[in-house]
C-alpha cells in the first residue's frame, strides 16, 4: 500500500519534512517513490509548499495519507479539490471553492498573527507597568528614608 507520510530532515533538533509517497513497509526516513512536497514547523507560521497535482495523482490513485499530511493536504486544499472531484463538480466550481478556502485559511492566519502580536504587547505593558510599580515603590522608600534622616537630626538639636 502507497502512503503519504513525513520524512524527517534536518540535524538534531531542528527538524524539516520532506512530503514523501513511499511503500508503507519501508521506514520512515528510507527509500521512498516521489517527493511530493517540503513541511518547515520550526519558523512561524510554518512553510508548506506542495506539488498539488502530484499530490493529487497520488491520492485518486489510492495513496493513504498519515494524519498530518492529511492536515497539511486540507490547509492546502488538495483534500477538498480531491472532495470535489469525486462529487462531480465543474472545474470552475472547484476553482471557486479553492479561493474560498485560500482566504478563509489566509484569515485564520491573520487572526492567529494579530493575536500573537496582542499577547506580545500585553506582556509588554505588564512589564512596564511592573518596572514602572517597582520605581514608584523604590523612591516611596528613599523618601521616607530622608524623611526618617531629617526627624533624626531635628530631635538631635
Amino acid at each position: 500500500m502507497v502512503k503519504l507520510r513525513l520524512r524527517r530532515r534536518g540535524r538534531k533538533k531542528r527538524p524539516f519534512y520532506e512530503i514523501v509517497a513511499t511503500d508503507s513497509r519501508k521506514s520512515r526516513d528510507g527509500e521512498f517513490l516521489e517527493r511530493i512536497g517540503r513541511y518547515n514547523p520550526m519558523t512561524k507560521p510554518s512553510e508548506i509548499s506542495v506539488d498539488k497535482e502530484r499530490a493529487l495523482h497520488w491520492l485518486k490513485n489510492g495513496a493513504q495519507p498519515t494524519s498530518m499530511v492529511r492536515h497539511i493536504l486540507s490547509v492546502e486544499g488538495v483534500m477538498l479539490n480531491l472532495h470535489l472531484e469525486r462529487k462531480g463538480k465543474t472545474a470552475e466550481e472547484i476553482a471557486t471553492a479553492l479561493e474560498r478556502h485560500a482566504s478563509t485559511v489566509q484569515a485564520r492566519l491573520d487572526r492567529m498573527a494579530s493575536k500573537a502580536a496582542n499577547k506580545k504587547a500585553e506582556a509588554e505593558a505588564a512589564k512596564k507597568a511592573e518596572e514602572e510599580a517597582a520605581a514608584a515603590e523604590e523612591a516611596a522608600a528613599k523618601a521616607e528614608s530622608e524623611a526618617e534622616t531629617t526627624e533624626e537630626a531635628a530631635t538631635e538639636e
